[in-house]
């Protein structure tokens, strides 16, 4: 997304307005036995505000990967909000009430003009046919005038400059149901301008541009979602799975969500949830973790802590039957077959791991094997989870028949490998290449800085401990071919399955 003027530059916006805390005496892992090399490693530190840090130090090269992961997702939106939490990633680069801008004490009086004129045109916009369309056409033209004006005080980009100047790649941002984060890479003798920087945005962060980058992002949700037919077949799978649970809405939002998305909600949204409460940090490179320490108490240590979404306690009625979703379009065939399972950290959540890499993980694995290699019944296959882990989600597994194959074909060919699954012993020998794979992947994904500051941040925030990882390899390794045949017979049944699938319109046709 965006980046980076000077360190002193940007340090001195902040003087006087942060009490330094004395330096604090790191915090080694609490014990567990077997102890894991990580765990030798991680030393956590947690704020009196309630954020939570995680460092390892590594003197491989002079740079460090910085990580914050809020525990706020899409998932955690009420209806009037759906889609804030996305938008919010768009509107958190955007600057604060010192970079960013040229004068904000003459562009805050624009911005207030530029939301209640924005307010306004909702309102009269949800009145729908009974709207007055000469106030509507006054209101639209208002709010784009606002807005050119408020624009002649913005600086475009100036967090991006800032880092890019100082050495910061990949300063980026993403958003899930299950969270948002924000990272970067920088030279680690620059570690201060993070934390004076980050720890302004999530003080005195200014949503200016607010109206024009819901805009992009309708633009954005036309062009990549509405457009798309598989993106669309993906929204509708989901919402059909989920009739209940707000993991069935979508991370962007539906058009309409967005269309009556205000500055102000956003603004009350961010001051409750993107506090230190929610905040897991972690810094991976070139640190002294006692300096870290007292350097990110000096910088965040005196922000309030906000508070934590509600725990959503909606739960997802059981499936009383298979359900299925046709997409008819002008689109390459593809196919969706969804099962219903456990959350991250339940028992059956590992062995959920090894099936995902049996049937669909490398061109070893059973369904590559069978439909793209042996029978050349598709294109391509894959076997993920979704859409988010906190709670129950899906195992989804995603094929493109290859001409002339059908999608019914398809479907036969995996359902016939589930049953395979439910009734032979998988063998010693493919769960050690499966317990091969997966340790493979997780140390390619822990090799760099940003690859452990990630799951670092992911798993704490995920599981409540990113000790999940070093018990991750004990737990999948623990999982028998019995478990296996158990799960597999429980939960691939046909009332528990999902189905989506494209219909080319040109075979309507025919």
């Amino acid at each position: 997304m965006r980046l980076l003027i000077a360190l002193s530059t940007a340090l001195c916006l902040f003087t006087g307005t942060l009490q330094a805390a004395p330096p604090a005496e790191p915090t080694k892992a609490a014990s567990t036995a077997p102890r894991s090399p990580l765990e030798e490693k991680v030393v956590e530190h947690r704020l009196k505000n309630g954020m939570k840090l995680l460092m390892v130090e590594r003197h491989t090269s002079p740079t460090v990967a910085a990580w914050i992961r809020f525990r706020v997702g899409s998932v955690d939106e009420k209806s009037d909000e759906r889609g804030i939490a996305h938008l919010l990633e768009h509107m958190l680069f955007k600057g604060t009430t010192t970079l960013g801008t040229k004068d904000y004490a003459a562009e805050k009086p624009l911005l207030d003009r530029i939301e209640q004129t924005g307010q306004a045109l909702i309102a009269e916009k949800a009145k729908q046919n009974k709207g007055d369309a000469k106030r509507i056409d006054q209101l639209t033209r208002q709010l784009a005038e606002l807005e050119a004006e408020a624009g002649t005080y913005a600086i475009k980009d100036e967090f991006f400059e800032l880092y890019s100047k100082n050495g910061g790649v990949g300063y980026n941002a993403f958003t899930s149901r299950d969270g948002t984060t924000y990272l970067i890479s920088l030279p680690s003798n620059k570690l201060e301008l993070w934390a004076a920087i980050e720890s302004d945005r999530m003080q005195n962060a200014v949503l200016r541009e607010f109206y024009t980058e819901r805009a992009v992002v309708m633009e954005e949700r036309r062009r990549s979602y509405d457009a798309d037919p598989v993106s669309r077949l993906w929204e509708t799978f989901l919402a059909s799975s989920y009739l209940a649970h707000p993991y069935g809405q979508p991370t962007i939002g539906w058009m309409s969500d967005i269309e009556n998305l205000t500055r102000g909600k956003a603004e009350r949204f961010f001051r409750d949830y993107y506090g230190p409460q929610s905040a897991i940090v972690a810094i991976v490179g070139d640190i002294d973790p006692r300096a870290t320490i007292a350097l990110v108490e000096r910088y965040f240590g005196a922000i309030s802590p906000g508070s934590n979404p509600a725990p959503v306690t909606t739960q997802e009625p059981k499936q009383g039957g298979e359900r299925r979703i046709e997409l008819m379009a002008d689109s390459q065939p593809t196919l969706m077959v969804g099962f219903h399972k456990p959350a991250i950290g339940a028992a059956d959540d590992y062995v959920f791991d090894v099936i995902a890499t049996i049937l669909g993980h490398g061109r070893t694995s059973r369904l590559y094997r069978k439909l793209v290699i042996e029978d050349q019944l598709a294109s391509d296959v894959a076997v993920f989870d979704a859409p988010g882990s906190r709670y129950p989600n899906l195992l989804v597994i995603n094929a493109d028949p290859r001409a002339p194959h059908t999608v019914n074909e398809v479907e036969q060919a995996i359902l016939a490998e589930l049953e395979r699954l439910k009734n032979e012993p998988v063998s010693e020998r493919e769960l050690k290449r499966v317990l091969n794979g997966i340790e493979f992947e997780e140390a390619r994904r822990m090799g760099t800085n940003g690859g452990l500051a990630r799951n670092l941040t992911e798993f704490e925030a995920l599981t409540g401990s990113w000790r999940y990882m070093s018990a991750y390899r004990h737990r999948v390794a623990a999982v028998t071919a019995a478990d296996i045949r158990r799960v597999a017979n429980h939960y691939f049944s046909r009332e528990n399955r999902m189905v989506g699938f494209i219909t080319t319109q040109g075979d309507v046709k025919k």
